[in-house]
């Protein structure tokens, strides 16, 4: 039974993404909703038919008290069939159109909407560009992530649960006492409309101030893990106390925030006690009154009061329904600042796989400035031959890690082209682009997983024997066997750490070329590919990577001159320009800014700030 309700939704089931999800709040939650239309339709009826029981089994006990006005004998010979039927209902059919509303919320609804919304919120995150990441904390990000799906599965809950029940619950009511007598609707209309004035000003006032809640939470959850994330430079420069004031901060906002939330609801609880004895005093004493003047049964006052005692204590947790409903809102409107973003970064519509056979590269009249007036490229002309090993040296800034990015699509270019084998990137699918490079990055950073699970990234088919070699190209293996994580796993199977902080920088940097050792693209970046490595396993790695630039084309970064002074051509980087070009000796015997920064270097390095 429970299999069966819970799988009556597939959560993972396929759909037509969109790069514009909707920007406002309800047509956001009708695209989730979609494959819920059905369930949603028969929770909505059995929830209206369960709140219609309650209250015909309230009408019903005031049937009952009016019949105990005869003998038992009497009561038994004539109504005892109809007792006994009912008590059957009761028993039986009553637990079942119960068992039915609470098995649709709670098995099908609750589990499978939150994780439909989290997987397709996750998705869409995914194919934002790497500039989209960069303009957020990693952390509020994930927490909005986390937090609009429940969010939005109580706002669904709520709505059948406790909104369509009480609706139906109030018409019942207001049906009863009508059909009682008609003045018993008196009272009670005049306290629903104090109530709509008290549920109106406190939804007005819940739906913001969660908002501005939950944006506060998220504020702290970004900062928090911001300090966790870096936290060797906060031990290394003794920051404890500073990344404790950065958060207590944000900390004593989301504190202030929900300071107000509360204050909505201390008010509503003191007018809704205040309004609730009204009810109660309008509603049973109307009743007593008309019974004294012989207008009314005991039954219609036994009706009465137990009908206005219910709805007594139902108009608390209606009232809490709908703030929780208005309060979940104002999370999830939060939580689209982040999923409902549009992707930036698209393939064309008629985009197909980059075609590659040769390897060469144009770059045409590009320039970038990251939407600025200043800064990136500006006009650089550069053609890479298939199989060339080019060199990209400059300051910090000069445009290097620019013209990487816009290779790899990262960004789209603002001005001019590049083509790979005569084909523009922009109009080629960014996975075919990137499945056809590899690159080794400065900043190693792993995925915290297995060591197996980290090379293997870079083609996920290959076997353990490949996958050894790879990492015995790299120089990796001996270590790799000998590593061990708090968990016992050793060797392949060790776990690296988020970041792979547990490895040194020169492993994590050894495993990630063996990463791209795997990948074997036919084009190779490599930014700074043996920074993190010392001299004597540099010796060794540099071996390794000439023979990866086999038969590639290659750009590699470099401080460390003497890393790229073998290769094919040399290209100095300046104020986003190429300001010369030529091999090693060419460039030395030019006297240019390459010879400064040859002459500059110590021990092998460049002061990447030197000055012409």
């Amino acid at each position: 039974m429970f299999r069966y309700f819970e799988n009556l939704v597939d959560p993972f089931v396929a759909y037509t993404e969109s790069d514009k999800p909707p920007t406002r709040l309800w047509p956001f939650m009708l695209e989730y909703s979609q494959p819920f239309m059905r369930v949603f339709f028969w929770a909505g009826l059995i929830s209206i038919i369960v709140a219609s029981v309650e209250v015909g089994l309230i009408y019903y006990m005031g049937r009952v008290v009016d019949l105990l006005g005869g003998s038992p004998a009497d009561v038994w010979q004539n109504h005892g069939t109809e007792l006994l039927l009912m008590a059957a209902f009761i028993l039986l059919l009553r637990p079942i159109l119960h068992l039915a509303d609470v098995l649709l919320l709670n098995n099908t609804i609750l589990p499978n909407f939150g994780t439909l919304i989290r997987w397709r919120a996750h998705k869409h995150v995914l194919r934002q560009s790497v500039g989209w990441f960069e303009n957020d904390f990693a952390g509020r990000i994930a927490n909005r992530i986390m937090q609009t799906p429940p969010a939005a599965g109580e706002v669904v809950f709520q709505v059948f649960d406790a909104i369509s029940f009480s609706l139906a619950y109030l018409i019942g009511a207001a049906i009863l006492l009508f059909v009682a007598d008609a003045r018993l609707l008196i009272p009670l209309l005049i306290w629903f409309a104090f109530y709509a004035v008290l549920v109106r000003w406190t939804v007005r006032r819940v739906g913001p101030a969660s908002q501005a809640a939950s944006d506060a939470r998220s504020t702290v959850t970004g900062r928090v893990v911001d300090s966790y994330t870096n936290i060797h430079s906060v031990k290394m420069f003794a920051h404890d106390m500073q990344e404790l004031d950065y958060a207590r901060e944000a900390i004593e906002e989301t504190r202030r925030t929900f300071q107000v939330e509360m204050r909505i609801f201390t008010i509503m609880d003191a007018v809704l006690v205040t309004l609730n004895g009204l009810l109660i005093v309008g509603v049973v004493g109307w009743a007593i009154f008309l019974w004294m003047q012989g207008s009314a049964s005991v039954g219609v006052v036994a009706a009465a009061t137990a009908l206005t005692l219910r709805l007594n204590a139902m108009t608390g947790w209606i009232m809490w329904a709908l703030t929780s409903f208005f309060r979940q809102l104002g999370i999830v409107a939060e939580g689209m600042q982040t999923i409902a973003q549009p992707v930036d970064l698209l393939d064309a519509s008629n985009a197909k796989p980059l075609q590659l056979d040769k390897g060469q590269i144009d770059i045409l009249d590009l320039s970038h400035h990251y939407g600025r007036e200043t800064g990136g490229l500006d006009h650089i002309n550069m053609t890479i031959q298939p199989g060339e090993k080019i060199g990209l040296i400059g300051r910090s800034g000069a445009g290097k890690s620019t013209l990487v990015k816009l290779l790899l699509r990262f960004y789209d270019v603002e001005r001019g082209a590049i083509l790979i084998d005569g084909q523009d990137i922009s109009g080629v699918t960014q996975d075919s682009l990137r499945s056809n490079i590899g690159m080794v990055q400065q900043d190693s950073a792993l995925l915290h997983r297995s060591v197996r699970d980290n090379i293997l990234y870079g083609r996920p088919d290959a076997s353990e024997a490949q996958m050894i070699a790879a990492a015995k190209q790299a120089e990796a293996h001996e270590f790799i066997l000998d590593l061990q994580d708090p968990q016992g796993r050793t060797g392949y199977d060790a776990h690296v750490g988020e970041r792979g902080v547990k490895l040194s920088g020169g492993q994590r940097q050894r495993v990630t070329l063996a990463r791209v050792v795997l990948k074997d693209a036919p084009i190779l970046l490599l930014d700074e590919a043996t920074s993190a490595l010392d001299s004597e396993v540099e010796a060794s790695i540099q071996e390794t990577l000439y023979g990866m630039m086999q038969g590639k084309s290659v750009i590699a970064i470099a401080h460390r001159l003497s890393t790229i002074a073998q290769m094919d051509r040399i290209l100095v980087m300046d104020a986003g320009q190429i300001v010369e070009e030529g091999a090693h000796s060419e460039l030395l015997s030019q006297g240019g800014l390459y010879a400064q920064f040859w002459a500059r270097q110590s021990g092998g390095f460049m002061n990447p700030e030197a000055a012409e």
